[in-house]
């Protein structure tokens, strides 16, 4: 029996559409707010219906509190643009309100009844939503493949922004539990005092404010994998409660002398070094061990060269569809910028950056100030006087004709038989080791008469 989860802040709709779906044998659940939606634990559900026009809040927020549950937006005609927005991040359909009652259980029927999505991966192997195919990528893309389906706990590292949900969500994706849920929980984002009703849940009477019974993230999870993201900030006492939970897959409820059983893979994610917390007593040494079976360490942005511009193309096209503005490039002194600047913020902070771009951006060309990088947080940019030189016109017709890769084959090809590899790399704003990579993927030999360093 399929579950289905109303987000309806009126009453009547509301009531409307769970009798309308009850009477086809739906498991139906309902919430008047996003709060009391993720409450329920959206990602449990099969499906979640969602009004747009919330009072207060934004509809389209349900998508990133469900994701993977598919989510059915309702809108008016007054919310239309709204809802080409929620189509375009990722709802599966629209329905329009006041509501046909053929018309929802047709969609309905529909939306439940396509196939779980797979893992997608291109030939290369990355798996869907990520970027980039430098050797540390590829390596992460490997251990990916050969422990999902091993069924084991993980322990992800990497600095923030790095992408450390999306290697969990493949992981989950490619697991023999891809069809049960995924839970997500940041623990930095829940205060300490909340951490454990959170995840391991309470009864009625717990503490005060505990006004009915609640299931914990851990046992929502029951049946698929349960993805702690910054699992240092966790509290001791939650720590050794999560360690039952590894040993014996025991939970109890707080305010609860029962004790409940759980069958969850834990995928842990941190940006500090649980090791050395454990030495100072902030992480419990017992429960690192239970969590490092196996580790997938990923790569910050300013090691991934040749994988920068691809990921910045990316995003750079997901932002003009944001903002309605199609045909966007980037100038080739953005280019430089964005090759020659360290992205402390990795992936996240290069996305931002972009985003702004495009909102300031007068023309067809982002340029460096659109960008607004930090002067300061730069690494060793390639001076003007190293960039070959071109009239502003020149440099736009390379912008609008070549794409990056027609540019650098373009370039090397142009200039090889001139310069030294150092050379040629310090003028494309990129290393030594990238180059050579690049060459190896495009097939562009070197020159034995290219000039060598003295």
């Amino acid at each position: 029996m399929s579950r289905i989860l109303i987000v309806e802040n009126e009453d009547t709709p509301r009531q409307a559409l769970k009798d309308l779906l009850e009477r086809q044998a739906y498991n139906v659940a309902t919430a008047t707010s996003l709060d009391a939606a993720q409450a329920l634990a959206p990602q449990t559900f099969d499906l979640v219906v969602c009004d747009l026009r919330l009072v207060g809040e934004d509809g389209t927020q349900m998508l990133a509190l469900s994701a993977p549950t598919p989510v059915l937006v309702m809108t008016d005609h007054a919310s239309l643009r709204k809802a080409v927005v929620a189509l375009k991040e990722g709802a599966v359909d629209c329905i329009a309100k006041p509501v046909d009652e053929d018309d929802v259980l047709a969609t309905v029927s529909r939306v439940l009844s396509r196939p779980a999505p797979q893992e997608i991966a291109t030939p290369s192997g990355v798996p869907r939503g990520m970027i980039g195919e430098c050797i540390a990528m590829q390596r992460v893309y490997e251990r990916i493949r050969k422990t999902a389906p091993a069924d084991v706990t993980v322990l992800v590292q990497g600095e923030s922004g790095t992408g450390k949900e999306l290697v969990a969500r493949a992981l989950h994706r490619q697991s023999r539990r891809t069809k049960a849920p995924l839970i997500c929980v940041n623990c930095a984002a829940i205060p300490e005092t909340l951490i454990e009703s959170e995840l391991f849940g309470h009864e009625k009477g717990a503490f005060t404010g505990a006004n009915s019974a609640r299931t914990g993230l851990v046992e929502a999870a029951d049946g698929g994998t349960l993805f702690l993201d910054e699992i240092g900030e966790l509290p001791l006492d939650a720590q050794a409660r999560l360690l039952r939970v590894l040993q014996e897959g025991e939970i109890r409820r707080i305010g609860s002398v029962e004790t409940r059983y759980v069958d969850v893979r834990l995928i842990a994610a941190t940006h500090r070094d649980l090791h050395s917390l454990s030495r100072s007593g902030e992480f419990r040494l017992d429960l690192y061990y239970r969590l490092n079976v196996m580790q997938i360490e990923l790569p910050p942005l300013r090691e991934r060269d040749d994988d920068i511009l691809s990921i910045a193309q990316v995003l750079l096209e997901r932002a003009c569809t944001r903002h309605a503005r199609p045909g966007l490039r980037l100038s080739r002194a953005a280019r430089r910028d964005i090759l020659g600047y360290a992205w402390p913020g990795n992936v996240r902070e290069l996305e931002n950056a972009l985003e702004r771009g495009v909102i300031l951006a007068e023309g067809h060309l982002i340029h460096p100030d659109d960008l607004g990088l930090p002067l300061e947080r730069r690494q060793e940019p390639v001076s003007a006087s190293s960039e070959p030189s071109a009239a502003p016109e020149e440099e736009d017709v390379l912008d609008d004709d070549l794409s990056l890769e027609d540019y650098f084959q373009h370039f090397v090809l142009e200039h090889q038989a001139q310069m030294s590899e150092t050379e040629l790399a310090q003028k494309l704003g990129i290393s030594r080791k990238c180059l050579w990579e690049r060459r190896q993927r495009l097939g562009i030999p070197r020159k034995k008469n290219a000039r060598r360093l003295a």
